[in-house]
C-alpha cells in the first residue's frame, strides 16, 4: 500500500513474526486509562489505528467489544488474524481510514502514531471520530536510566537513518491545535519479563529499520546484541531478564 515508509513496510513485513514475539505487552493500568480518560466502555466503538499483529488490541479488546482494527502491512494483518482470530481487521491508513464519517466514540494508536504523524492525517481521525471523541497515543519507551538498555539504543541508533522514531519529538509538530486539543499524559511503569532472546534479540531484531537491513548488516546487530547479553554482569547467564519500560499514554480531546 502506498503512503507506508519503506522501513516500516520492508522491515513489518520480512519480521511479522518476530515482531509478535518479541515486542512487550501493555501494562494493565492502561484499561482503567481507556475507561476513565478516553471514556472507553463495552459498547464503545474504538478504531484500533496501525494495529499491527495485534499487541495492543488484545488489551483494548477486554475493555471494548466494538472495535475496528485497521492496518496497511499485510504481513502484520497475517500476524493479527492468528492472534486474534474472533477480530476483523482492515487495509487501510492514518489519511485513508476505511469508516464513515463520525463512526467511533475514540481512536488509539499503539507504538504506532510517529509513523503517520501529519496533519492530513489528524484531519482523517477528526472525520472518523464522533464530536465528543477522544484520541489516545501510547508508546512503550526503554528506561534509558538503565545502562544496559541504553547500551541497545547505542547499538541500534546508527541504523536509523530518516525512519521516523518516537523519541525525536517530530511527531509532535502535526498537532497545531486545529483538530485537537491539548494534550494529557499518563506515565505506566512495566517490565517486560523473559529470555534474552524473547525481550533483546527478538525485540530488537523486529525494530523496522533493523529489519530492513541487509543481510550482513542485520546479522551484526545480532552479534552486537548477544555480546552485550554476554559480557554485562545484569545479562550473562540470567534465566530471565526484565526489560524496563515506561508507558506513555496521551489523551486528545478532539476539537469541534
Amino acid at each position: 500500500m502506498t503512503g507506508v515508509h519503506q522501513s516500516a513496510q520492508k522491515g513489518f513485513s520480512t519480521q511479522a513474526t518476530t515482531y509478535t514475539q518479541g515486542r512487550p505487552d501493555y501494562p494493565e493500568g492502561l484499561k482503567t486509562w481507556l475507561a476513565e480518560e478516553l471514556g472507553i466502555q463495552a459498547e464503545s466503538t474504538v478504531i484500533d489505528l496501525g494495529a499491527g499483529t495485534g499487541k495492543f488490541t488484545r488489551l483494548l479488546s477486554s475493555v471494548s467489544h466494538d472495535i475496528l482494527a485497521v492496518e496497511p502491512v499485510a504481513a502484520m494483518r497475517d500476524e493479527f488474524v492468528k492472534s486474534l482470530p474472533q477480530l476483523s481487521i482492515l487495509e487501510g491508513t492514518a489519511d485513508k481510514i476505511p469508516c464513515d464519517p463520525q463512526t467511533a466514540d475514540a481512536v488509539t494508536c499503539a507504538q504506532a502514531f510517529h509513523w503517520f504523524a501529519s496533519e492530513a492525517a489528524l484531519a482523517e481521525i477528526h472525520r472518523v471520530l464522533k464530536p465528543d471523541g477522544q484520541l489516545g497515543l501510547i508508546w512503550n519507551v526503554r528506561d534509558e536510566s538503565v545502562d544496559w538498555v541504553a547500551a541497545i539504543t547505542e547499538i541500534i541508533t546508527p541504523y536509523e537513518g530518516d525512519t521516523p522514531r518516537f523519541h525525536n519529538g517530530k511527531w509532535r509538530d502535526a498537532f497545531t491545535g486545529r483538530y485537537f486539543a491539548e494534550p494529557q499524559l499518563s506515565c505506566f511503569g512495566y517490565s517486560h519479563t523473559g529470555t534474552a532472546e524473547e525481550v533483546i534479540i527478538k525485540r530488537f531484531m523486529s525494530v523496522s529499520f533493523i529489519a530492513a537491513l541487509p543481510a550482513e548488516q542485520n546479522e551484526d546487530v545480532a552479534r552486537q546484541l548477544r555480546q552485550l547479553i554476554h559480557s554485562h554482569p545484569a545479562l550473562r547467564e540470567q534465566q530471565t531478564i526484565a526489560f524496563p519500560y515506561q508507558t506513555q499514554a496521551y489523551r486528545y480531546r478532539r476539537l469541534p
